[in-house]
Order: structure tokens, then C-alpha cells, then sequence
């Protein structure tokens, strides 16, 4: 299965791209995520690491590619094992909002099993919309 979602919100885009290229700062828009060890301080493509979750929940993932002049990046995340993962693609664009003024629209578009997919969805689109305030 797979889905698409995306919010729009005022913070500039090069500083919603910042938040997501700092695994530490995932903790500050993402309210599932509690910490973050990753092998890098920037992602890049074959970035490995594990996200903390609530619950004692780990989650391992790997970063298959970073595109910085596009502001796109693709990673697979995965509990247990790696056929139960989540493939996600994550885009920050420019935007004009409905007043006019400019912000971010950002993308977040998840691929997997329908019950992984489904389940990650609702706490995907909260975190888009803090990532983007």
C-alpha cells in the first residue's frame, strides 16, 4: 500500500530541510520520536542508525538517498525484520500559503504493508504539521 501526505505551514523551507537533515532534531517536531542515534550528524545516502520510540520501541532504518538540490530524501525504516518496514519518501518545497505569505508545503509519501502504512499515517501527518510550524 502507500499514501501520500503533506501539510503546509509558515517556517521558511530551508529551515524545515535543516530539521529534517539533523537526526537530532527529529525529536523536536516528531512527538513519536524520542531520540536518535545515527552514523552521521547530516543524512546522506547509506546513513544507518536507529530512532527510539515510545514504549522502548526501536526502530532501525537506512537512508537510500539524499537529493539537496530537490530537498527530497528516501529511507526505509524497519521493526524486526526489514520485510516489515516502511519505505518513505520526504520532500520540502516553497510554498505560498492562503494569506499569501510564504512558507513550506512538505510531502511524506509511505510505502508498505497496509496495517504498517495505515497505522504510521495519523502520527505522520501530526508530525508534518510541527515540522512545518
Amino acid at each position: 500500500m502507500q499514501t501520500t501526505l503533506q501539510k503546509t505551514g509558515p517556517a521558511p523551507a530551508d529551515l524545515v530541510w535543516e530539521r529534517y537533515m539533523n537526526p537530532l532534531l527529529w525529536t523536536s517536531w516528531s512527538p513519536q520520536i524520542r531520540g536518535v542515534d545515527a552514523s552521521d550528524d547530516r543524512l546522506r545516502d547509506g546513513t544507518t542508525g536507529t530512532v527510539h520510540g515510545p514504549l522502548a520501541v526501536e526502530v532501525t532504518f537506512e537512508v537510500l538517498v539524499v537529493d539537496e538540490p530537490a530537498r527530497t530524501w528516501l529511507w526505509r525504516a524497519w521493526v524486526g525484520p526489514e520485510s516489515l518496514g516502511l519505505t518513505l519518501e520526504h520532500g520540502v518545497q516553497d510554498a505560498v500559503r492562503g494569506s499569501g505569505q510564504r512558507g513550506t508545503r512538505t510531502w511524506l509519501t509511505v510505502s508498505g504493508l497496509a496495517p504498517l502504512v495505515l497505522g504510521y499515517s495519523p502520527v505522520a501527518y501530526l508530525a508534518l504539521g510541527r515540522l512545518v510550524s
